[in-house]
């Protein structure tokens, strides 16, 4: 029998790799063998799909292959997740997610959301070149707990400090995180806005979010 370093090696590989048919057989060999689906998820899973971004960003990979990555890490998440611990799956916060207004760059921003969909939360995808006020009228239509913006362009950047405005406006920023990322984003400039944290990847993200939202979870660096 492997052991769980291989096997989460195994599951990592099956998404880079694109084996969308192999990584179920190897999702059920890591169950049967008494292994946590959660490590499963972020530590296999999501470590392979991230693997993926990093060669798409290398210009290795293109839509087509991600596309096929992602098919392959939800036939595991098939597997694994009806084998979560109760607690970890009534996590469940709402987050709403989009690229902000202006911009359509979008690979970076469906990478988050599929890690984050990956480990348990409700995602409520506004897609790209989403209007500003379209983020705060989704967070309060579905009572979110996050708000996720991303970008590619500088140009677009300050719309993110205008919805934290509008939040405030409205009385629901002591209550809703505004996360931001993209590849001009920075933690100064987060910061600067108000925002509650940034990230630079989408494994990145599943941690800050993690942490904003004060979850039990175990770190994606152990």
């Amino acid at each position: 029998m492997r052991s769980k370093e291989e096997y989460l090696q195994a599951l990592s590989d099956c998404v880079v790799n694109m084996e969308d048919e192999s990584v179920g057989k190897v999702a059920q060999e890591y169950i049967a063998a008494g292994y946590p689906a959660l490590e499963g998820i972020l530590k296999g899973l999501v470590d392979g799909m991230q693997r993926a971004a990093d060669l798409y960003e290398r210009e290795e990979y293109f839509i087509p292959e991600l596309l096929l990555c992602s098919d392959a890490m939800y036939n595991g998440l098939d597997i694994l997740r009806p084998h979560l611990e109760k607690s970890e799956t009534q996590k469940k916060h709402k987050i709403v997610i989009g690229v902000i207004e202006g911009d359509t760059h979008d690979i970076g921003k469906n990478l988050v959301r599929i890690m984050l969909e990956a480990a348990g939360y409700e995602m409520h995808d506004l897609g790209r070149d989403v209007a500003l006020q379209k983020f705060v009228d989704k967070a309060k239509e579905i009572n979110a707990d996050v708000i996720a913006i991303s970008t590619l362009m500088t140009t677009t950047m300050p719309g993110m400090g205008r919805v934290i405005e509008m939040l405030e406006t409205e009385g629901l920023r002591d209550r809703i995180k505004v996360i931001v990322g993209g590849a001009p984003i920075s933690p100064a400039f987060a910061r600067k806005i108000g925002a509650d944290g940034y990230a630079a990847n989408a494994v990145d993200a599943v941690k800050l979010v993690d942490r904003l939202m004060g979850a039990d979870m175990m770190s994606l660096e152990a």
